[in-house]
């Protein structure tokens, strides 16, 4: 089984292209924390990994028109190896996660939402009728109760 599940904060702004035949692609890096001491983390040992995403068609339109640098996300995929011959005739090797899913991990910034790339929402409209309550008050059978 090839299933991967990452949440970290974007290191960079997605990068959008579209390819000859017309399907959108998107390249990211997503910044992940390891968990290690704080010794080790004030000694200047490197507390995250920087991992290289690819998304496809609408995930890849999604992360072009919402995600930015700095984006907490959570993405769901798969990985992927490759290799390509360099300018320099070197063979080059490539690990990628391809998103199948991503999800915001963080909530929307104060500012609605201008620094981090979606559009606000509009405002929902305001009605004079008082707010029903969530669920009456009427007490519960113990017969009804499930456990």
């Amino acid at each position: 089984m090839n299933k991967v599940i990452l949440m970290g904060r974007l290191a960079r702004d997605p990068d959008v292209r579209t390819t000859q035949s017309g399907m959108q692609v998107a390249r990211m890096t997503i910044a992940v924390d390891r968990r290690i001491s704080r010794a080790k983390a004030q000694a200047g040992q490197q507390t995250a990994d920087f991992i290289n995403l690819v998304a496809w068609d609408r995930t890849a339109e999604f992360a072009g028109q919402y995600l930015a640098k700095g984006r907490q996300i959570l993405i769901e995929g798969r990985i992927q190896t490759g290799s390509y011959e360099g300018q320099d005739g070197t063979k080059r090797y490539t690990t990628d996660v391809i998103c199948d899913r991503i999800e915001f991990a963080d909530s929307r910034p104060q500012n609605g939402g201008m620094d981090g790339g979606y559009a606000p929402r509009a405002a929902a409209p305001e009605s004079s009728a008082p707010a029903a309550p969530p669920f009456d008050n009427a007490p519960i059978a113990d017969d009804d109760i499930p456990f």
